[in-house]
């Protein structure tokens, strides 16, 4: 049996910049501070990292836990007015197909391993209806280090499969390298593909043990497993 964790922005889906949109109205409307996430690299970071990183930023200062709490959830209210209507959001090619020929398999698990927070991650999801693939996962609600909410989800993974899972039997599929050193981390197998931001080329480079440009052909990844 396999353990599978998905990621979700440039893996299963783009929103078309609703987060980044998201953060910047938060942070305007309750800090003043205009366009937050400029010139701020997002790829891989978990929502609670970028929540600290635009304090630190912006503000000169870390954010005290009320104030990152009140971040979050002024965050998340954005994200559910945003994805709905974003214009750029869209599937990744093959995902439409992959996920229902996955779940249809006994031998394989799906989970999410992503660096949103968990009510971000659903509200990302909700727009393609793919949240039912995905009973449980690790979220960045769970932690800011990307190999511990791993760790959160192979376990919730074994809760919910009435198994423990070997390091071999889980996969960790994202695109970029952070999800490459987190599967390396928890002695997991990494799978890239280059359907996000970071480029074929450079994702190859990552070494991970399987690298896919997308998943259009749903049977090489069937056929791995």
């Amino acid at each position: 049996m396999k353990l599978l964790l998905w990621d979700i922005d440039g893996t299963l889906i783009l929103t078309g910049g609703a987060g980044v949109r998201a953060l910047d109205r938060a942070f305007r409307e309750r800090w003043g501070v205009e366009a937050v996430t400029n010139g701020l690299g997002l790829n891989g970071k978990s929502d609670r990292w970028i929540i600290a990183e635009l304090f630190r930023r912006s503000l000169r200062r870390d954010p005290a836990p009320d104030e990152r709490a009140e971040a979050e959830t002024l965050y998340l209210a954005r994200l559910a007015d945003e994805v709905p209507r974003s214009a750029g959001y869209r599937v990744m090619p093959g995902i439409g197909e992959v996920l229902p020929a996955l779940a249809g398999r006994a031998d394989v698990v799906l989970g999410l391993g992503t660096g949103n927070l968990e009510r971000g991650a659903r509200i990302k999801l909700e727009r393609a209806g793919l949240n039912g693939y995905f009973a449980f996962g690790g979220y960045g609600s769970d932690s800011e280090d990307r190999p511990t909410l791993i760790r959160r989800a192979i376990e919730r993974g074994a809760r919910h499969a009435g198994r423990a899972f070997r390091g071999d039997e889980v996969w960790v599929i994202g695109d970029t390298s952070h999800d490459v050193q987190a599967a390396r981390a928890v002695g997991a197998v990494a799978v890239t593909v280059a359907t996000g931001t970071v480029a074929d080329a450079d994702l190859r480079a990552c070494g991970a043990d399987h690298h896919f440009s997308d998943f259009s052909d749903p049977e090489r990844l069937l056929a791995l497993l």
